[in-house]
């Protein structure tokens, strides 16, 4: 009984030591070709963004950004991907003059820090820019934290 026992351990790791050399494949059968994958963001539901208050919006013409500023005559060139951009017209509270009230500053939008959140996705930061946005409000909206529902 003992020889049997001494010769089922003995091929047991026979076995397990030529799995162990060969490995499950051969490493000459291996082959990459080409540039790695890159990390673009393939999102399988709607994307959106929410607006000051929480609400969700899907590419809005306007949209409180802040409590303070807001973006309208918004026209996106690119929305869902990794980044999405707009040109329009950004307004607020900061204003210094009606005019810039009623009218705002010309603009450019980009959305970007896209998160999944169950089978949609949501912009997590807003930079928005514009030549005429007094200093002190060009660098508050330079980089903007949207908010997004709650998990």
């Amino acid at each position: 009984m003992r020889s049997t026992t001494a010769a089922a351990v003995f091929s047991l790791v026979l076995a397990l030591t030529a799995v162990g050399v060969t490995g499950c494949g051969s490493p000459d059968r291996l082959h990459v070709e080409g540039p790695a994958p890159s990390r673009t963001r393939e999102v399988a539901g709607p994307v959106y963004v929410s607006d000051a208050m929480g609400r969700p919006l899907r590419r809005p013409t306007s949209f409180g950004v802040t409590e303070h500023t807001s973006l309208f005559q918004l026209r996106w060139q690119s929305w869902g991907g990794a980044k999405a951009t707009a040109t329009g017209r950004v307004s607020g509270l900061w204003c210094p003059t009606d005019a810039c009230s009623e009218s705002g500053y010309p603009a450019t939008v980009e959305l970007s820090g896209l998160e999944d959140y169950e089978n949609v996705a949501y912009y997590t930061r807003a930079g928005i820019r514009s030549s005429r946005l007094p200093p002190d409000q060009a660098a508050e909206l330079r980089e903007v934290r949207l908010p997004i529902p709650e998990r």
